[in-house]
């Protein structure tokens, strides 16, 4: 990935960032937002006009504990981390720090950034925008994008508490993934505008492009199973990743101009880091956080089930077994990288 970004134009130091982020996510079993995605979201966009491979990162504006930056439609990975970073250098000068993105692209797992915070004794919070897919509470337009709210916590344990999950009952992503593996997608994920459930992924994804079907809400669709809490955090992502830094929001995000032609995407993002130093001493901190996620996981089980997970203890799992066997790849991403490895005149790789 690494080689064929360069390949495209993006600089090598920031290559390597966006070839980090990807595989990192495929390292931890998030198979959604890793090497899947790297043609279309990332390659086809650069090579489209519609994504700079060459990132203009411009600090709008720069306080004491809080910051405002343009990406300029760069790589949404290098805006995500060095954005991360000015937040966690702020947090260890004034226990609080807090950058805002506008005119970003996709920025991969989330949860990477908070991890980042996470590593340095810090509550980590991010979350962004995406194109338009989750349909409102009792509405049947996809109005918000999947917008995840994530947030990364130190341990005493070997890994992080680690939350980081669309506000959708599903993403693309996920649905990308199933129309890969040719897999029957479970009811109430995507709502057609007659208001039945769409399974068959391909369609879906089609529908999701042209507003004839939406993603459920986070709860589901209605009231009855809450699906208006998930319609409520999707929107307070929508305002963090949009109001703050005055970027686009809503349909603004759909990547097309009024002539159905594509364009950037325009998204924002926001970045938090906590120093838990400025309120109690890390270790005691990390020492309760564990007590917590170990009495939860010590906790009764339902029946039939054998264990409890905490947030990011999956992730860990698939980490430490994915890091000596590798990570998975299916047939149609090995004929993918085989193609661009072929497109590009790369050498040296034998799949």
């Amino acid at each position: 990935m690494k080689d064929i970004f360069i390949k495209v134009g993006v600089p090598p130091q920031d290559a390597a960032i966006c070839a980090e982020i990807l595989i990192e996510s495929d390292k931890r079993g998030i198979d959604s937002h890793g090497v899947g995605r790297f043609k279309p979201i990332y390659i086809d966009r650069i090579k489209e006009g519609i994504q700079n491979p060459v990132t203009n990162f411009e600090i709008v504006k720069d306080h004491l504990a809080t910051a405002v930056v343009d990406g300029h439609d760069g790589m949404g990975h290098v805006i995500g981390k060095r954005s991360m970073q000015m937040a966690i250098d702020k947090a260890k000068k004034h226990g609080l720090g807090m950058v805002v993105v506008r005119n970003s692209t996709h920025y991969g797992i989330a949860g990477y950034y908070a991890t980042m915070a996470a590593s340095e004794n810090m509550i980590g919070i991010t979350g962004t925008n995406a194109r338009p897919s989750i349909a409102p509470t009792f509405g049947i337009d996809n109005m918000l994008g999947t917008n995840p709210i994530t947030f990364g916590i130190p341990t005493d344990e070997d890994f992080p508490f680690v939350l980081d999950c669309a506000t959708s009952v599903s993403q693309r992503g996920k649905i990308e993934h199933y129309e890969r593996i040719n897999k029957t997608m479970p009811e109430g994920w995507v709502i057609n505008r007659d208001g039945t459930s769409e399974t068959n992924a391909a369609k879906a994804l089609v529908g999701l492009t042209k507003d004839t079907c939406a993603l459920a809400p986070l709860g589901g669709l209605g009231e009855d199973t809450a699906g208006y809490k998930g319609y409520g955090y999707a929107t307070v992502v929508e305002i963090l990743s949009a109001a703050l830094q005055q970027g686009q929001f809503l349909k603004a995000l759909n990547g097309l101009d009024a002539d159905g032609k594509k364009r950037p995407y325009g998204l924002g993002h926001f970045f938090m880091a906590v120093d838990i130093n400025a309120f109690i001493e890390p270790e005691k901190f990390k020492k309760t956080t564990g007590d917590i996620l170990r009495e939860l996981r010590a906790s009764a089980k339902a029946p039939g089930q054998n264990r409890i997970y905490t947030a990011g203890e999956k992730e860990y799992l698939a980490w430490l077994e994915r890091k000596d066997t590798g990570v998975p790849l299916n047939d149609s991403l090995m004929k993918t990288l085989s193609s661009l490895i072929e497109e590009y005149g790369l050498e040296g790789y034998d799949f």
